[in-house]
């Protein structure tokens, strides 16, 4: 089919938090379109019945997203414009839309992205952390294996790694990060644009050993130090894998408490300790 007579899909970002940063080019496309695909549809009239746009909604969410996907599709085809949007910031990073995207490029439609409102900058910058490059992680799976096998592959990572939490999981998240990671800096961001928008900084441990100190409600995007070439020999190593084997715990143990108070590298210690065992 002639790509000038199918429609163009266009992915629209909404505000985070504040309705203000939503965009003139946004609400001009919101109005245009034929129809709108809205991630929950009552969240959207808010937004949507403040500036005034009247467009056809019907929604678009993670349980319907493959069957939504083939009737927009076919709408598109049809030669109309259809709009995607979220609860909050781009449809299609941790939000739906991601299939809806790609099925629509692999069919030859025009797929126009729009520039919007986003939590992963303003979190970078108030991290204290950036330099020149960061790593999007998004959420972490929900099964706590997968969490930790996800989080154990970004170890070695240089760049602050970003994270979405959910406020229900903010704990599990810090601890998680504490052993795999060891004690790094963090700077947990909290309903980052809205009127009660915190920005907390330390280690790790610290929200750990007390967690009171962080208002546990709303989305956090939270941003952790990469990783940083350690400056422990492997002398130091021993000497406290000799300490902590001499006290009874087992190796594996060890290997735990060596890594989270030294930040070496959770494989070499291991290979230091089977060394030792087999001495």
């Amino acid at each position: 089919m002639d790509n000038k007579k199918q429609g163009i899909l266009y992915i629209v970002p909404t505000p985070i938090g504040n309705l203000g940063d939503m965009t003139y080019r946004g609400v001009e496309v919101l109005n245009r379109v034929s129809q709108i695909g809205a991630e929950d549809t009552r969240t959207s009239k808010t937004l949507l019945n403040k500036y005034g746009i009247r467009t056809p909604v019907i929604s678009y969410h993670k349980f319907n997203e493959r069957k939504r996907t083939n009737d927009l599709l076919a709408e598109l085809k049809q030669g109309r414009d259809i709009a995607i949007i979220s609860d909050a910031g781009s449809p299609g990073i941790s939000d739906p839309a991601l299939i809806l995207i790609n099925q629509a490029i692999n069919n030859g439609i025009r797929v126009e992205i729009l520039p919007g409102a986003t939590s992963i900058i303003p979190a970078v910058l108030q991290s204290n952390l950036y330099e020149d490059a960061f790593y999007f992680c998004g959420y972490l799976p929900d099964k706590q294996t997968l969490r930790k096998e996800k989080i154990e592959k970004l170890q070695f990572i240089e760049a602050p790694l970003i994270f979405f939490v959910g406020p229900h999981d903010l704990i599990e998240f810090l601890t998680t990060i504490h052993t795999t990671l060891g004690n790094r800096k963090i700077t947990i961001c909290r309903e980052i644009s809205k009127i009660h928008e915190t920005i907390y900084r330390s280690q790790v441990n610290t929200f750990i050993e007390d967690s009171s100190i962080i208002l546990q409600k709303g989305e956090f995007v939270i941003v952790v130090e990469g990783y940083v070439e350690t400056e422990i020999d492997e002398k130091t190593v021993k000497e406290l894998l000799n300490s902590y084997l001499n006290s009874g715990i087992s190796t594996k143990e060890a290997v735990k408490l060596v890594f989270r108070e030294t930040g070496f590298p959770r494989n070499k210690i291991y290979r230091i300790a089977l060394d030792m065992k087999n001495k």
